[in-house]
């Protein structure tokens, strides 16, 4: 509910709110630009009094903006004109006048131009921007995983990241425009007080004795001049007018001719809010707060952009398949939660595949979900959103069980085993079902990162359980791919029978590396393949070249293809970003685990960590003779102090130990680190990562701290295949 108002909020009044932010953002440069022109005064408001009136004998009013400019009007044989003057001096310092630009820009910004109306629009799109930034701040916790998480690291990427770091960022600056400007609108239309008149009733009874130099009047000689708001001259002549004071208290008249305060009227309370809503919301008298406001106004604009970009991406990522009929005469029901639009593509391939076995299928959102009464399966493949929350396409679906009828089901979970809630939307879908009665066809089944081999491999499960034979043979779509030439290469692990190889590429000569960092992902095409296949990436852009440690497997085709490759050869590639996989910033220790060629994006972290910083790694090969990767790099990390400690588990020789029995021997020190905030990164095979966590299990046992709360934290995070 909460994405959907943000969304459709978003949408509706996108345009217009990237207008008023960024009219809001050029008017917040007024008051700085004011505060620039300001001088500090000294003194009394009598002594400037006298002054400016010595310099114009016609003086009408002096004022004191609220950045500190100080204004006179007076008249002249044409009218009137207003000159600023020094404080101190009362010199002119030049004519004052109010930009054309800046009022219609303010007219622009207030009501659209047009009226009353365009008021009541302006103010409604202030209440819609409150609502989006209250509703933001709520999706954006839940994706991050609870509200103690909101300042970590955004691991989304493309413009779902730049949505949710510019919203953060702004998010503060946007919810104080946006209040304080339905306030002022709410004011203007008489719904709630603007502070009502400042100016007191006028004295009656004046003697109209001679006027005394302004200079001595007693009033007058106890106001600061920065205490000033506005001092009106009486009518020339007249000894019966008074002069109109105002200052930051209040307001009041003053006599002429004695000098006394009269009817002097404190600053009510409703002014003083409404005083502080008018500066918070245009910065007047708050110059630097405005600038801030204006920094923040200014990422309406890319949120919008970047809100209808997510929303496009994922309603095109909704598929249409031929041959889908209506929920209530399908045989087989597929059903999709998603977020990004990646799982409607898997579950369209699936559809196909039922539909090319005859069968009557309906594709729909999880959503969407009713009664069934001619199902004789339902198929359920869900992602999951933040800290095991349901995506977009999934969040009524709980709610709506108690009206299904049972059916036999499947549950497929799409995700990546680097989030702290890997697949958890899935295994909270599949519990429920489970307890309320529904058969399972399968048990719970999770894809990590799109792998298109294990859905091929739940396809055929899938067909066995239902009872015919299914081939799923699914295309991700690949981005633009870039040519890779080969420029070094070493090879391990022959002795042993596990070939191994660090591969470094370089693009040609004067194009540019994309963005990427270590951990992040290559995705390679094998020749008359079309499936990527993905490799952890052991280098980032500041190294100037895209390497990977590649082990050769048995009958792999891409491994196969980049172990042929010799020297010079091109292969054609693209970079994925694997934001789960990355070293917390700051001191806190980092204990590396990885096995094999999984050590290659522990090492492009290790490159560049600083010497100040403990970090260990916990490295398992078979033999130090045959497969020890990145053994001279490592001694020189060592020297130099980016690594702390390595140590060793060789499964073919010594001890034949592994790396979780190195784990269990240095368990006190593993705790030391990670009760003073440290963070364990493991990269390497599922198996490897499952024993891992076991022995961390057992690690943390005496403790008051556990695995899966610490991967809740974001410190322990896999890289695992």
């Amino acid at each position: 509910m909460l994405r959907k108002l943000h969304s459709v909020a978003g949408l509706v009044f996108g345009l217009t709110l990237a207008l008023l932010a960024g009219t809001g953002a050029i008017l917040s440069l007024d008051p700085t630009l004011e505060r620039i022109q300001a001088r500090s005064g000294d003194g009394v408001i009598a002594e400037l009094a006298v002054k400016v009136a010595t310099n114009h004998p016609q003086i009408e009013r002096l004022e004191r903006s609220t950045n500190g400019v100080f204004i006179v009007s007076f008249a002249t044989a044409q009218g009137y004109d207003t000159v600023q003057v020094d404080p101190v001096t009362g010199a002119d310092l030049g004519p004052w006048k109010s930009s054309a630009t800046m009022r219609w820009i303010r007219d622009l910004h207030r009501s659209l131009l047009a009226g009353d109306i365009g008021k009541a629009v302006a103010g409604t799109n202030a209440a819609v921007m409150a609502v989006l930034g209250v509703t933001g701040l709520l999706l954006l916790a839940a994706v991050l995983g609870g509200w103690r998480r909101l300042g970590r690291r955004v691991r989304s990427t493309g413009a779902n990241r730049w949505h949710a770091v510019i919203g953060r960022v702004a998010l503060v600056g946007l919810t104080v425009s946006a209040l304080t400007g339905v306030w002022m609108s709410l004011a203007t239309f008489e719904i709630v007080s603007d502070g009502g008149p400042s100016t007191p009733t006028f004295p009656e009874a004046i003697a109209g004795a001679t006027p005394a130099p302004v200079g001595t009047l007693a009033a007058l000689q106890q106001v600061h001049v920065d205490d000033l708001r506005r001092l009106t001259w009486p009518v020339a002549g007249d000894p019966t007018d008074v002069f109109g004071l105002q200052t930051a208290e209040g307001s009041g008249y003053v006599d002429q001719a004695t000098g006394q305060l009269l009817n002097w009227q404190s600053r009510s309370a409703a002014q003083k809010v409404w005083g502080w809503v008018y500066s918070l919301h245009t910065g007047q008298g708050l110059w630097w707060f405005g600038l801030l406001l204006g920094v923040s106004a200014l990422a309406a604009p890319v949120l919008a952009g970047t809100g209808g970009w997510i929303w496009w991406k994922r309603r095109a990522s909704r598929p249409r398949v031929a041959g889908a009929v209506p929920m209530a005469k399908a045989e087989i029901i597929i059903l999709v939660g998603s977020e990004g639009g990646a799982t409607w593509g898997f579950a369209a391939t699936l559809a196909r595949a039922l539909a090319d076995a005859g069968h009557k299928f309906h594709l729909g959102a999880m959503n969407d979900a009713g009664v069934i009464p001619n199902a004789k399966a339902l198929i359920l493949l869900t992602a999951t959103y933040g800290d095991g929350d349901a995506p977009t396409s999934a969040t009524r679906f709980l709610s709506r069980l108690e009206q299904m009828n049972k059916v036999p089901v499947a549950v497929l979970g799409f995700g990546d085993r680097g989030f702290p809630a890997y697949c958890g939307f899935a295994e909270i879908v599949s519990a429920q079902l489970v307890n309320a009665g529904w058969q399972a066809l399968l048990p719970l089944t999770r894809i990590d990162r799109q792998s298109v081999r294990d859905f091929s491999f739940w396809g055929e499960a899938l067909g066995q359980a239902i009872g015919i034979p299914l081939e799923l043979h699914h295309r991700i779509a690949t981005p633009k791919t870039l040519p890779l030439k080969l420029v070094e290469r070493q090879t391990f692990g022959h002795e042993v029978g596990t070939p191994s190889a660090i591969l470094r590429f370089e693009m040609n000569q004067g194009v540019k590396l994309p963005r990427f960092e270590a951990g992040d992902l290559l995705g390679v095409i094998a020749p008359g393949t079309d499936v990527p296949r993905f490799y952890s990436l052991a280098s980032n852009r500041k190294d100037g070249f895209i390497e990977i440690a590649v082990r050769r497997m048995p009958d792999g085709l891409c491994s196969g293809y980049l172990h042929e490759l010799v020297l010079g050869d091109e292969i054609h590639a693209f970079v994925r970003a694997n934001p789960g996989f990355r070293a917390a910033k700051g001191r806190a220790p980092v204990i590396f685990v990885a096995t094999g060629c999984g050590v290659g994006p522990v090492i492009g972290l290790l490159r560049h960590m600083q010497p100040e910083r403990p970090s260990a790694l916990y490295f398992g090969v078979r033999d130090p003779e045959s497969d020890f990767l990145y053994q001279r790099e490592t001694d020189a990390m060592l020297a130099d102090g980016r690594l702390s400690r390595r140590v060793m588990a060789f499964s073919r020789c010594g001890d034949r130990a592994r790396v979780q029995d190195r784990l269990r021997e240095n368990a006190e020190e593993l705790v030391h680190h990670i009760q003073t905030g440290g963070q364990v990164l493991i990269c390497g095979n599922a198996i490897m990562a499952r024993d891992v966590a076991e022995a961390f299990t057992a690690i943390l046992a005496p403790t008051e701290l556990a695995v899966a709360q610490l991967k809740a934290a974001g410190r322990y995070r896999e890289d695992v295949y």
